[in-house]
């Protein structure tokens, strides 16, 4: 099984998140959602961000895809910064080396699986013939060519994780960012999903995966652990938390 094209190559870490530190107000009451976060993530690398709800999981995820700010601290995308700029700008970013997974799913419901991939490449900017190549080869990759057509609330679970997933890398991103990328699906589909995932890395692109499936973590070549906003426990090449 295959992931689509090869991703463009990444000179230095493809990921880079320097001392993240997240911030919530409300009211009197503040919240610290990061503390110090560090992390590196080369090119063709999965690695796991695990820890119990309320950790930091998802907004260490909002950060480094440029959905969020940190209030302080740096993310860097192949060595360019995605943090502190304007919203248009970490959006141009994100469109043309990120690709984005989440356990809600990633399809717009009133488009076609093909329309959705379709979609993902133009605002990469990429031109229609290359569009419709890349379509091809992603539905393909992910065994959805039969279901090109199909609207998203006709897809099964599974098949609805592997079309997200199609949209993630239609870009051909540098990055693959996934929240929980097999959470709605069956043991079988989840073994599918993951499959996918290793032949991604393998293709070039840095795959980070929040979740808190034993399956997806044992998988990662990495796990790094979360616990009140901080780094607490690795596996793997050290990391570092403030």
């Amino acid at each position: 099984m295959t992931a689509g094209p090869l991703i463009r190559p990444c000179v230095g870490p493809a990921l880079e998140a320097r001392s993240l530190y997240r911030f919530y107000r409300a009211g009197e009451e503040e919240t610290l959602a990061l503390q110090g976060v560090s992390l590196t993530v080369a090119a063709g690398e999965t690695v796991a961000i695990t820890g119990p709800s309320g950790s930091g999981k998802s907004t260490l995820l909002g950060c480094l895809s440029g959905l969020d700010d940190p209030d302080g601290g740096t993310v860097l995308v192949g060595g360019e910064r995605l943090s502190h700029r304007s919203a248009l700008e970490r959006a141009r970013l994100r469109g043309t080396r990120l690709g984005l997974l989440f356990q809600s799913g990633n399809l717009v419901a009133h488009l076609t699986v093909a329309q959705n991939v379709d979609l993902a490449q133009r605002i990469a900017g990429k031109r229609r013939d290359a569009r419709a190549r890349t379509t091809r080869s992603l539905l393909d990759a992910v065994e959805l060519t039969g279901r090109a057509d199909a609207w998203p609330p006709q897809l099964s679970g599974g098949e609805a994780a592997r079309a997200g997933l199609a949209v993630a890398l239609a870009n051909e991103p540098q990055v693959l960012l996934a929240d929980e990328p097999t959470g709605e699906v069956d043991s079988r589909s989840e073994a599918a999903v993951l499959a996918l995932l290793h032949a991604t890395a393998a293709r070039g692109t840095a795959v980070v995966l929040v979740t808190h499936s034993a399956a997806v973590a044992a998988a990662a070549d990495r796990r790094i652990a979360l616990s009140d906003g901080r780094v607490v426990a690795t596996d793997g090449a050290a990391e570092v938390a403030a």
